[in-house]
């Protein structure tokens, strides 16, 4: 008697629990919400990149002739002007070739002053009768080549005054700013008709005007165009916010792990000289901007009743698309529900019905299947592809809220520019203050 009235017990143990978490249960799976409201403020589409900040022109010099350097006059970060020398090459050598060279003018020029004198004589015998025809055009030729003579000795004399006076001194193509220098007092220097020949200073046209070379992927390109505004940062200035335009987009493609990407070069200003030259930056393209506008937080855009069937929510969405509609169009999206219903219904009794079919007949073939209604069947998909294809590109999204009855109500919004956290909400009625569903809280 004491062990049936001990399995007794436990059975009531058991049925109490068993109804105590039943009814805990049901009141956690009631749900709460978080909720959200609409606000007002501005929003903006962006595309983001990264890109390198360099000067918009830079000019590298190159040695006109080859030395030995002598004096180097400028370091890096000065300012200079046009034809500003910037280091000077040794000359010591074309000194002493320009002397001898110019012994061989001098001596080039008494030849042919001499050879001028005989040819002249020459002349005057000619006339005479005394000498050929033959023996005059011979002094002639040698009266050319006299002056031939004269010609490239004063020619190599001036190539070595041309040196020692303008070559050996490298000076400024353009006003700018220093930007690198690679040769120190002693060093030997190519000139810049040799293969071996490199850069002896790297100049900055201005750096108060800056470049930025972005790099966009293929996907976000086509949002990109000339005069777009663009907004940067940089790690080392942090808090910091600048902006510029999009000069040019570079259509030469570049290639990197199968991913194609595209060079986007951005003017900005840089007045007070804090964006250097080999900086990296963190770049927004604004592509959409939209001031003083409705929005709701991305969540609430998502958000889908887990209460409730999919029926139903689609009941409950179909039902408050209608107030966005007028009488007309009310009534022909009812009746176009209706009919697809009712569709649907004949279409899955249809099935069945082939289905039973099917197993008494046996499998039909390809052209068997094919027959009747397959021509309209397609016509009927190419139909509604086309009215796909012209209907007008616009987004209506689903928010949920808690009616006055304590009910879930929905409302259809068209929805605008996106910024990943925020949407526009595109509406001429006042929405007031409802507060909308943002997710649930199990």
């Amino acid at each position: 008697m004491k062990r049936l009235n001990k399995v007794i017990f436990c059975l009531l143990t058991a049925i109490l629990a068993f109804g105590f978490f039943g009814c805990s249960g049901g009141r956690s799976g009631s749900a709460s919400y978080e909720f959200a409201s609409f606000r007002r403020g501005n929003i903006e589409r962006t595309v983001s990149s990264s890109g390198t900040i360099n000067p918009i022109a830079t000019v590298r010099v190159l040695p006109r002739m080859s030395g030995k350097v002598e004096a180097v006059h400028v370091d890096y970060n000065d300012v200079v002007k046009r034809g500003d020398i910037l280091a000077q090459l040794n000359t010591d050598v074309l000194r002493l070739q320009r002397a001898q060279q110019n012994a061989a003018v001098q001596k080039a020029r008494a030849n042919y002053e001499l050879q001028l004198i005989n040819y002249r004589s020459q002349e005057i015998l000619a006339e005479r009768g005394f000498i050929s025809e033959y023996e005059l055009r011979v002094s002639r030729t040698s009266l050319d080549n006299q002056r031939a003579d004269l010609s490239v000795a004063e020619t190599a004399l001036r190539v070595l005054e041309t040196e020692i006076n303008q070559y050996a001194f490298i000076t400024s193509p353009i006003d700018g700013i220093v930007l690198d220098r690679n040769i120190n007092v002693g060093d030997t220097v190519v000139d810049s008709s040799n293969s071996n020949s490199s850069s002896i200073f790297t100049i900055a046209e201005n750096l108060t005007e800056m470049q930025i070379e972005a790099s966009v992927g293929e996907l976000d390109v086509a949002s990109i165009h000339r005069g777009q505004n663009v907004r940067f940062t940089l790690e080392s200035l942090p808090g910091r916010r600048f902006t510029g335009t999009v000069e040019n987009i570079r259509m030469v493609p570049v290639v990197s792990n199968n991913v194609v990407s595209y060079t986007v070069i951005i003017n900005t200003q840089n007045r007070e000289g804090s964006l250097l030259p080999g900086m990296t930056c963190a770049v927004d393209f604004i592509v959409e901007r939209a001031e003083n506008v409705i929005m709701v937080p991305n969540a609430a855009l998502r958000y889908q009743p887990t209460s409730l069937s999919i029926d139903q929510i689609n009941e409950m969405v179909f039902n408050a698309s209608l107030l966005n509609m007028n009488e007309d169009q009310r009534n022909a999206a009812v009746e176009a529900r209706s009919q697809q219903a009712s569709q649907s219904s004949q279409s899955s009794r249809q099935n069945s019905n082939q289905g039973i079919t099917q197993i008494m007949m046996g499998p039909q073939t390809g052209a068997q299947r094919g027959m009747g209604g397959g021509r309209q069947q397609s016509g009927s998909q190419n139909n509604n592809t086309s009215a796909r294809r012209s209907a007008p590109a616009v987004v209506m999204r689903n928010l949920w809220f808690i009616a006055d009855d304590g009910k879930l109500q929905v409302m259809q919004v068209r929805t605008g520019i996106s910024d990943g956290s925020f949407t526009e909400i595109i509406t001429d009625d006042d929405i007031g203050d409802i507060q909308i569903i943002l997710r649930e809280r199990i």
